[in-house]
């Protein structure tokens, strides 16, 4: 029997563009094999609108129904160099699990929103498409987020080491997976991951992120700033918990600064929200999952060498950190899997959330089907 075939579709919090896979399933939760992979980047007028949705203005509703339109577009271009890496047709290809680009996230209120035009995107792919994952989870009273820790149970999880794989994408998520069989799993959202950092080069250089993080291994950590940065409420508040950048965006960040006072370089500011990522997945880490040994980084934050290596740093003699790559999985494919295989729990129609990790009332099957 031909193992069933499903796409990942994924653009999360650092607004580069859209990461996708094309997968096969074998039985139960397990994935046979990835068969492409592509990334497809966003225009810059595209992040430049998507960036001010994160904020209230004028004229929002028409502008973000643009904007889903020119994701839907993009998402069916990655499809497309899906299947053609692939040579397999789209009539093949049971279903495209699409995340959507989050540009509100108050499940505190009782809402999450993914922008996305799911219809569209099934016209112009011609594959039946499941979207807006997050909130079945919000509505059953839990955060809609991270809901990638099930898919790490299912993938990363191991019977005799306890581990934790964080994602470092705009917003940094860990899932604590326990020895055995995936017992105790749990998950949250650390706080910022590249989303400060990508804004900070941007307004001072002009570029979208830190390569390899040599901009911020380049300058001092100002230890004034740090302790006020971590001074966040966010971060003392137990789980289940989440964010985006309705929290942590430049405002916050400035706020912090005339804080301290005294000007400090930019340099250094990089290299001090470069620790506070570090700092707070070690922190959230040594306080939820004592006994981990190993921890597995994916995300675009596993290409930011500095940011390693002060994550080393910061367990050292606790727990070793290398990238999800160790297990098989590219760091930039794990999210864009895990919404495939997320596509694959609402076929099967079996619950996509942990009630342990988000708060909901139970578990939910996850997502709406807009057939092609």
């Amino acid at each position: 029997m031909t193992s069933p075939l499903y796409i990942g579709l994924m653009s999360g919090t650092s607004l580069d563009g859209v990461d996708g896979v094309l997968a096969a399933f074998g039985d139960g939760d397990a994935i046979s094999s990835t068969l492409a992979a592509a990334y497809v980047p966003f225009p810059d007028h595209l992040r430049a609108d998507l960036m001010a949705l994160q904020a209230a203005g004028l004229n929002e509703i028409e502008r973000e129904a643009l904007a889903a339109n020119a994701l839907a577009v993009h998402y069916a271009d990655c499809v497309a160099q899906l299947l053609l890496q692939s040579g397999k047709p789209a009539g093949d290809v049971r279903l495209v699990g699409v995340h959507g680009q989050t540009i509100r996230h108050r499940p505190e209120l009782g809402f999450t929103r993914q922008t996305n035009n799911p219809a569209l995107l099934a016209e112009l792919c011609g594959i039946d498409v499941v979207a807006d994952f997050r909130s079945r989870d919000v509505a059953a009273g839990g955060q809609g987020a991270p809901l990638v820790p099930a898919f790490h149970r299912a993938v990363f999880g191991d019977d005799a080491e306890s581990r934790v794989v964080v994602n470092i994408g705009g917003i940094a998520n860990l899932s604590i997976l326990p020895a055995g069989a995936g017992q105790g799993t749990s998950g949250f959202d650390t706080g910022p991951g590249n989303a400060l950092m990508d804004g900070w080069i941007q307004l001072h250089q002009g570029r979208t992120y830190d390569a390899n993080g040599d901009w911020g291994a380049s300058g001092e950590v100002h230890a004034g700033l740090l302790a006020q940065l971590r001074d966040e409420a966010f971060f003392r508040l137990a789980p289940p918990k989440s964010s985006g950048r309705d929290l942590f965006h430049l405002d916050w960040l400035q706020a912090a600064l005339l804080r301290v006072g005294a000007p400090i370089a930019p340099a250094d500011v990089q290299a001090t929200l470069t620790m506070l990522t570090a700092a707070t997945i070690a922190e959230a880490i040594e306080g939820h999952a004592p006994d981990a040994r190993q921890v597995y980084v994916c995300g675009g934050g596993a290409e930011n060498a500095f940011l390693m290596r002060l994550l080393r740093q910061a367990l050292a003699g606790r727990a070793g950190v290398q990238s999800t790559a160790a297990l098989g999985v590219a760091p930039n494919r794990v999210e864009a899997l895990a919404f495939a295989w997320l596509a694959r729990r609402f076929d099967l129609r079996l619950p996509g959330n942990l009630p342990a990790v988000t708060g909901a009332r139970g578990l939910r099957v996850l997502g709406a089907l807009y057939p092609a």
